[in-house]
């Protein structure tokens, strides 16, 4: 566990946090309120979403061997998932968010437990190439195939996508919906990605000397970005009810 502050992961966290905020706040305006965005709708806004939640689950695994207490951290980000799912349903039921991103995060920190024994002994950069190609492998399958983005590669046997347990694991059952569904799997082999990388180039002087670096007030908002995470949503709605 380091006891360094690496202010660049900070910041990157800071920077990713404050373009959540303002892709949920375009989302808002084109999902709820009917705002027509035909970009937001297309290639532009899938690339926005998408880097923001590879940035976090990247960063995540990343920072797990810098962290404390992961068992206490990973059961409180769980936690906070599962008080948005209880939240939207109650309140925004054809907004739901179930096993949105912090039930994930909270989860990949707490398997982390477990396995970090195993995943030491395994070589940084074979880990590295390993977790990206089961990813790789993985991404469709939520959509009931192996294959990445528009490559196919074959299909997943539909007994599968049955039960909340294997809609959690990445195996959607039949009528299922979520706002922001992010299953266990493929997403669990990005975070190891993102594992692996910190035990390959933190040994580097040059790369820890890197990631000293101040960023300002980015730094800053990258310190909270749980709080930030729960109540930019309701912050945001109140907002749009003013405008709207």
């Amino acid at each position: 566990m380091s006891k360094e502050r690496y202010f660049l992961l900070d910041g990157i966290r800071g920077l990713t946090l404050l373009g959540m905020v303002a892709y949920h706040g375009m989302y808002d305006l084109v999902e709820i309120y009917g705002v027509r965005v035909r970009w937001f709708l297309g290639l532009p806004g899938y690339v926005w979403q998408q880097s923001i939640c590879w940035t976090f689950i990247l960063l995540s695994g990343f920072c797990w061997s810098m962290g404390h207490h992961p068992l206490r951290r990973g059961v409180t980000i769980f936690l906070c998932g599962l008080l948005i799912t209880a939240v939207t349903c109650l309140f925004m039921p054809s907004e739901r968010i179930i096993f949105g991103i912090l039930t994930f995060t909270g989860a990949a920190m707490l398997s982390m437990i477990p396995l970090s024994g195993m995943l030491k002994k395994i070589p940084a950069w074979a880990g590295i190439l390993g977790s990206a190609a089961l990813f790789t492998l993985l991404r469709n399958v939520n959509e009931g195939f192996l294959g990445f983005e528009d490559l196919v590669l074959g299909k997943v046997p539909r007994m599968l996508y049955q039960g909340g347990l294997m809609t959690f694991l990445g195996f959607p059952e039949p009528g299922f919906y979520s706002g922001d569904y992010f299953s266990f799997l493929p997403w669990f082999f990005l975070y190891l990605t993102g594992y692996f990388l910190y035990q390959a180039v933190m040994p580097l002087k040059t790369v820890r000397s890197l990631l000293c670096r101040r960023m300002g007030v980015f730094e800053k908002i990258g310190k909270y970005t749980l709080p930030v995470y729960m109540i930019h949503q309701p912050v945001l709605m109140a907002m749009m009810e003013l405008i709207f």
